[in-house]
């Protein structure tokens, strides 16, 4: 009897503090990230095939990544209101697969915005959804988040490496069945995983807006949204400036996964670097190094070692920059708070500042190319800065 309680006291390493293993929770959010390794580096490029301009792009990928806006706060509600967050996680994605399935077919820009913004509609309402699934798996050992989601870095290089190697052997014709493919795929983890019902239901009518409303929080919403922001003009013109300039898609497929892999070694860092340096150091650390990223990308285009560079602050911009706010989300919206917390800042950041910045990207590129793109980036780096000085130098979590 001793030695099992002492069993339920200690869980093994492999699994949460509730007990869960751990490399369910890492396989969703491997074949997660496969569809964004998938989906960042190559749609971009397939649609330019299928004869779409800058803006055109632009404007498909603002919808990919818009819908960001409306899709968590969604589900978000669903799981609150519910108590079942498991049931609605499995319900999106089996609707995201579904509807994919229009890609297959969709080859102009008005059906190829249709489509994307059906699925990516229950797309995105998956992640925040898992990440609150993963914090209240996880309890108070919230530092082990790192090296759950270091998988889904993973699984984004997966992606881009194989799909680098295969679409340069023949061709970008087969993009739409690899998403469908990876959608079902994503669906059928979901039933690896159990369900719950969410203590979250015993308050269902707590209000969010004396939290949403706290300076703190708003600081931190605001910065989200101009780090998103500026990746725009990365996600959406990195793979095409580069193909301009004569790079091949396996050496471009390569660069993307550098930065990935650097994304890697920050979640292992996460833990230690928590408890030993402060938060406001971390932030302005990201953001500096965000800045300088952008500038190398910019005029450092020519040389390689200038983009191996570059790629490397990707664990900055955005690896150290979503660990930091996803911690400081989950300290700040807790309890019945924790999944329209998570929506919160997936739609202010990855859904309005990614929208939004997809959207100015595709207009600058066509006025003024990579010179007006990255320096309207750069800016939104150097507004977040000031905000983090002004805002958050105070915040203690």
């Amino acid at each position: 009897m001793l030695s099992q309680s002492s069993s339920d006291l200690n869980p093994p390493t492999n699994t949460t503090p509730t007990g869960f293993p751990r490399r369910r929770l890492s396989l969703y959010y491997f074949f997660y990230f496969t569809l964004f390794g998938t989906f960042l580096p190559f749609f971009g490029l397939y649609m330019q095939g299928l004869g779409l301009g800058a803006l055109e792009i632009g404007q498909v990928m603002a919808a990919l990544i818009g819908t960001k806006i409306i899709a968590p706060y969604f589900w978000g509600w669903l799981a609150d209101h519910t108590g079942r967050m498991m049931l609605w996680i499995r319900v999106a994605m089996g609707l995201a697969a579904v509807t994919a399935a229009g890609l297959v077919w969709a080859e102009d820009f008005w059906s190829l915005l249709f489509v994307v913004l059906l699925f990516s509609f229950f797309w995105h309402g998956g992640l925040p959804l898992f990440e609150a699934y993963t914090f209240s798996q996880l309890g108070s050992k919230k530092a082990q988040y790192g090296k759950i989601r270091l998988w889904g870095s993973l699984g984004f290089i997966a992606a881009v490496l194989v799909l680098g190697w295969l679409f340069s052997q023949w061709g970008l014709s087969g993009f739409p069945w690899v998403v469908l493919g990876l959608f079902l795929l994503l669906s059928l983890v979901t039933f690896s995983l159990r369900d719950q019902v969410n203590q979250v239901t015993q308050a269902p009518h707590q209000s969010i807006w004396p939290v949403l409303l706290s300076p703190a929080v708003l600081a931190l919403l605001a910065v989200s949204f101009l780090i998103q922001f500026s990746h725009g003009t990365y996600y959406n013109f990195f793979s095409i400036h580069l193909t301009d300039y004569g790079y091949s898609t396996q050496l471009i497929a390569g660069l993307w996964t550098l930065g990935v892999v650097a994304e890697i070694f920050v979640f292992l860092a996460m833990g230690w670097l928590l408890r030993h340096v402060s938060i406001l150091l971390l932030l302005m650390s990201s953001l500096m190094l965000t800045l300088l990223r952008w500038q190398l990308s910019l005029w450092g285009v020519e040389s390689l070692l200038a983009l191996l560079v570059a790629q490397l602050f990707h664990a900055a911009s955005f690896g150290l920059y979503h660990a930091l706010a996803l911690h400081l989300i989950d300290s700040l919206f807790n309890g019945a708070l924790r999944s329209r917390g998570q929506a919160v800042y997936a739609a202010t950041s990855q859904g309005l500042g990614g929208a939004v910045g997809a959207l100015v990207a595709g207009l600058t590129w066509s006025l003024g190319g990579a010179l007006l793109s990255y320096t309207i980036s750069s800016i939104a780096v150097l507004i977040a800065m000031v905000i983090v000085w002004f805002g958050l130098r105070r915040l203690h979590v």
